[in-house]
């Protein structure tokens, strides 16, 4: 089923590798001003149509993200994102590829590759063994401009890097899936116990550019709450603004949260890997440079 939910929102993402555009809401009830901020993702909102019953769900909608603009960003982009439940990540990963094979419409080679099997690949690395100082050895050994200098004391942050810089550009023709990622990079997925937790995630690359992010959904409010404040804490660290935490959506999955796998694909890559488009302004008729 369609559905359509609010772009403005009383709390905003704690993510620290997202920022919100906020606007101010002045009118009944808020005469000195409300602060609302435009979603990042309708994710919040319709888990909470998902913990009230309504089954699998889509929406095609715009999102926003403060102090993003490059090659691949715009503030504002076009966002699908869905619901299954009763799938798990990898029942969905076979969805999205059938989706992006159905729209490429050619023929795609599919790579599918566990977190730690990509870096063991791509760059000999075990991401589960890794240290922060051995990941900036790594960094430096590979020549990324500025790692000598970067004051990193987390792994996450290290391995990210090397995958921008040293795994994406690396990435052939095709679609690649990459799962399982490190727990401290669950987000909102579920983590799957084990000698090493992972957590049951999952993203999309086509043709070397990330296009889809999914989760197996967290559906533990109590979970969900101590993440939202780790987050704030990290934000807090990084002297940025803590944005207060969506109390509804917290309650929805307290009243609870059907089994379910989710998944975000941006539209506008996705049109820029089906055109041969080098920079996303050629897939847009408003970029933020002519907006």
């Amino acid at each position: 089923m369609e559905v359509e939910t609010p772009a403005c929102s009383a709390a905003a993402v704690t993510d620290p590798a997202l920022d919100s555009l906020a606007t101010l809401f002045t009118g009944p009830g808020a005469p000195s001003g409300k602060p609302l901020y435009l979603h990042t993702s309708p994710e919040f909102a319709m888990k909470r149509l998902l913990a009230a019953g309504s089954g699998p769900i889509y929406q095609i909608c715009k999102v926003f993200r403060d102090g993003e603009a490059g090659r691949y960003h715009n503030p504002e982009f076009t966002l699908l994102e869905w619901y299954r439940p009763d799938y798990n990540h990898h029942q969905l990963m076979n969805e999205v590829s059938e989706l992006v094979r159905y729209v490429v419409a050619k023929p795609l080679s599919e790579t599918r590759l566990s977190y730690q099997e990509l870096f063991q690949s791509y760059l000999g690395i075990d991401p589960e063994n890794a240290s922060p100082e051995s990941l900036r050895g790594y960094a430096i050994e590979r020549e990324i401009a500025g790692a000598d200098r970067l004051r990193i004391t987390d792994c996450d942050t290290w391995l990210d890097l090397l995958l921008t810089h040293c795994i994406e550009p690396q990435m052939g023709p095709g679609m690649l899936l990459v799962y399982d990622y490190p727990a401290s990079q669950a987000s909102l997925a579920r983590i799957r116990p084990g000698t090493v937790p992972l957590a049951e995630r999952f993203e999309l690359y086509l043709d070397g550019v990330e296009l889809a992010n999914g989760f197996h959904e967290l559906a533990d409010a109590r979970e969900q709450r101590r993440r939202f404040q780790q987050d704030l804490e990290k934000r807090q660290q990084q002297n940025r603004p803590a944005p207060p935490l969506d109390e509804r959506f917290l309650a929805a999955l307290d009243a609870g949260l059907p089994d379910c796998s989710g998944v975000a694909l941006g539209i506008d890559r996705l049109l820029m890997c089906i055109a041969g488009a080098r920079h996303i302004d050629q897939v847009l008729c408003f970029p933020i440079s002519r907006a």
